[in-house]
């Protein structure tokens, strides 16, 4: 069984909803499993230490996380069009994974949530992928093969998985944008799974 890293952050539920449709996409494909992780918020105050595990949810990912998975799908609020400051902070951290080529060639997607739907989903995503780039890791996106990405009228673009809240319930998740979060991490797992082979 080889696992498929799904690496976010959430502060109301949103992203956690989506990573955890993109979990059952890897958990569909035969021989491949999700390991879902979070990362600690990043705080102003340098003083103050974070617990080395949350009080709930997924335990918080470390960076040979990154080494030892197939592959990798990350996820993230839009924060000004970019990725957190927490997500950034733990790709911050993966240098020495950089200098052990320890991602080249592993797939990665993305996937992004935002509360309206001109919150800068597309320049988080691309934000996202620019570090994976320099690991070496192999972009996968959503083609238009995907029914929903023709029909949503919420999240979902080629880039990866996206969430409009529209400041509904955080885990309400449209069909079209839950089936593409599922779609998306099922490509990541098959592609890990035939490099693998």
């Amino acid at each position: 069984m080889a696992d498929v890293l799904v690496l976010y952050t959430s502060r109301n539920g949103m992203t956690e909803a989506l990573a955890r449709a993109v979990c059952d996409g890897v958990d569909s494909v035969s021989g491949m499993a999700a390991r879902l992780r979070t990362v600690p918020p990043v705080s102003a105050v340098c003083e103050s230490l974070q617990d080395r595990v949350p009080e709930s949810g997924p335990p918080y990912a470390v960076p040979d996380d990154l080494a030892e998975c197939a592959g990798l799908v990350m996820g993230s609020p839009t924060n000004f069009g970019n990725m957190s400051a927490s997500l950034k902070h733990f790709l911050d951290s993966t240098i020495e994974q950089w200098l052990k080529v320890a991602a080249v060639g592993k797939p990665a997607g993305v996937f992004a949530s935002t509360s309206s739907l001109h919150g800068g989903q597309e320049s988080t995503l691309l934000s996202m992928m620019l570090p994976l780039l320099h690991h070496g890791m192999i972009f996968v996106g959503l083609p238009y093969t995907e029914e929903e990405l023709s029909t949503t009228r919420s999240g979902g673009t080629p880039y990866g998985a996206t969430h409009v809240s529209w400041n509904q319930k955080p885990d309400a998740l449209s069909e079209e944008e839950k089936a593409l979060a599922i779609a998306l991490g099922k490509r990541v797992a098959e592609i890990a799974k035939k490099l693998a082979d």
